[in-house]
């Protein structure tokens, strides 16, 4: 009941000649060639009507371009679960797959964006590709994260424990009465605690009581069944005693036969009852986490903050690009970006573009003091290293003066620029520094990213990225949760926290402009001081492509 559909015409003729000996059961191969007539966007979503189909996996090397890529797979990703080996993940083999394809790679970490919001998973190797198909295939979904582990071998039992971890699973702690029902079956050498030790010499009976006090109880969601061929291991045995174990509940069920020629008939009888086999017990746990986060899929919201969105004011901001065009430019000033802000409801610090000292000074005055001065030309990268920022100005004449010192000083170091003017900006209280911005990828559109702010934002790399088109309340949140900045937003170590609704706010509010005006390239606003009460975007950078 695996349908698998291959952009590689070779690894699908490779696939069918392994799986005479896999004992996995396809319901449809399809090899996708270089998709002339055919994407496999419309084979995922006509595959999920297909009734001899349960699960899709895929080999693709590059994805079609669709406008609708996340929102066609969410619907197929609430039928069936869509597992995709992605190809190209690194410069070179993106190299390699667009000479192969004739198609662009494109983005990996869009790639991985777009799958993880349509609820589509995204595997690493054939190997995995095809251990988790073969999960999904035979499965019922657990109703959370609790796993139990029986095992008649310590060392799997430590395995599974550190996979565990690193997977964010649950060890499951046992209530009494399952407690008391193990005291029943395992001898007091081995261990009812989880992972449970029912010892090398484990019998079938004990094995088949453990496995039922286990799997009778509430706290546990899933199980992994560990056996080594030690000379009393009963393979054939234990495998029918978890067939009729697993058959009275509706709960996954993953044995781990960890050896070779012993197992290969306990193996065909597990598989042909609905339960999978592994050789390792990494291997298991890893599928039972992908069983776990399918299920919390189905539970997600799918609305629509960003499309919710109607207090904005389009014709101003289309108004400033066009001036923006006009005069030839790419970037905005940092008072056009301002007022783009503003038209977009994003909560800035006001900054205003002063033509003369004598502007400047009134400016000032207005925005009541202290305010900075920063030198406004989108030609002049680096402004404070040429003397063209000045803080904490506290009155007009100052300010006045300030202008001169600041247009003197960006001429003599580009004598051949002519900025606009000099910006005067409220200087704003601090805060916790956050980032709001968007990168625009060729075949997804606008990504936002949001992370950790201020000068070290490139040194700590903390920042999460979501497309911007079907972006929901729930991706937020991830999204956020994703980063360590938002341990500082929650409150660390007794700080004061941040205002979280109002950075939501600012991401969909991002979302929405990047959305409604394509010709936006890139927008970085870095950093955004959050307070516990609102938030001020201080320096906003646009580029138009």
């Amino acid at each position: 009941n695996i349908a698998f559909i291959s952009q590689s015409g070779a690894m699908m003729v490779a696939i069918i000649d392994w799986n005479v000996t896999s004992g996995i059961g396809f319901s449809k191969i399809i090899s996708l060639g270089n998709k002339a007539g055919t994407t496999e966007i419309e084979l995922i979503e006509y595959l999920s009507d297909d009734d001899e189909t349960a699960v899709v996996i895929c080999y693709l090397e590059s994805i079609t371009e669709d406008d609708d890529f996340v929102r066609t797979l969410r619907k197929v990703s609430y039928k069936k679960p869509v597992i995709i080996l992605k190809s190209g993940s690194s410069s070179a083999g993106a190299e390699a797959a667009s000479s192969h394809t004739g198609a662009l790679a494109g983005s990996d970490v869009a790639f991985d964006t777009a799958f993880k919001q349509s609820g589509v998973f995204r595997v690493t190797t054939m190997d995995e590709l095809f251990d988790v198909g073969l999960a999904f295939s035979k499965c019922p979904l657990p109703t959370g994260r609790n796993l139990a582990i029986i095992t008649n071998a310590g060392g799997g039992g430590v395995l599974s424990v550190d996979a565990m971890e690193r997977y964010g699973l649950d060890l499951v702690k046992f209530d009494e009465e399952t407690n008391a029902r193990l005291k029943e079956a395992v001898p007091e050498e081995g261990s009812i605690k989880n992972p449970i030790d029912v010892l090398g010499d484990a019998p079938v009976i004990r094995y088949k009581e453990s496995l039922e006090a286990v799997l009778d109880s509430d706290d546990v969601d899933g199980l992994v069944v560990m056996v080594c061929p030690t000379a009393s291991a009963d393979a054939d045995g234990i495998a029918n005693a978890l067939v009729e174990g697993a058959s009275e509940f509706d709960k996954p069920v993953i044995a781990v036969n960890m050896g070779g020629p012993t197992f290969e008939n306990a193996n065909d009888v597990l598989r042909d009852n609905g339960i999978p086999t592994y050789v390792f017990p990494e291997t298991a746990v890893k599928v039972f986490d992908y069983l776990a986060r399918f299920a919390a899929v189905q539970d997600r919201n799918y609305d629509d903050p960003v499309g919710a969105v109607d207090d904005v004011d389009k014709e101003a901001v289309e108004a400033i690009f066009a001036k923006v065009k006009e005069e030839e430019r790419d970037t905005l000033l940092g008072s056009e970006a301002y007022a783009v802000a503003e038209a977009y409801g994003i909560e800035a610090a006001p900054i205003k573009l002063a033509t003369s000292a004598e502007e400047a000074g009134v400016l000032a005055e207005e925005m009541e003091f202290p305010v900075v001065l920063k030198i406004a030309s989108d030609k002049i990268l680096h402004k404070s290293d040429i003397g063209g920022v000045k803080v904490g100005i506290q009155t007009k004449e100052e300010a006045e003066e300030v202008f001169e010192e600041i247009m003197a000083n960006a001429k003599k170091a580009h004598p051949d620029i002519i900025p606009n003017g000099v910006e005067v900006q409220k200087m704003m209280d601090s805060g916790i520094e956050v980032l709001v911005g968007m990168i625009r990828d060729a075949q997804f559109g606008p990504m936002i990213a949001f992370g950790m702010g201020g000068v070290l934002v490139n040194l700590l790399e903390d920042v999460s990225f979501k497309l911007a088109k079907g972006l929901t309340t729930d991706e937020i949140a991830e999204q956020m949760n994703d980063t360590k900045v938002m341990g500082l937003l929650e409150g660390f170590r007794g700080e004061a926290p941040g205002d979280i609704e109002a950075v939501k706010s600012a991401i969909i509010r991002v979302a929405k402009l990047t959305l409604d005006f394509p010709e936006i390239s890139e927008l970085d606003i870095n950093p955004i001081f959050v307070y516990e009460k609102g938030s001020s975007a201080l320096d906003i950078k646009i580029k138009l492509g």
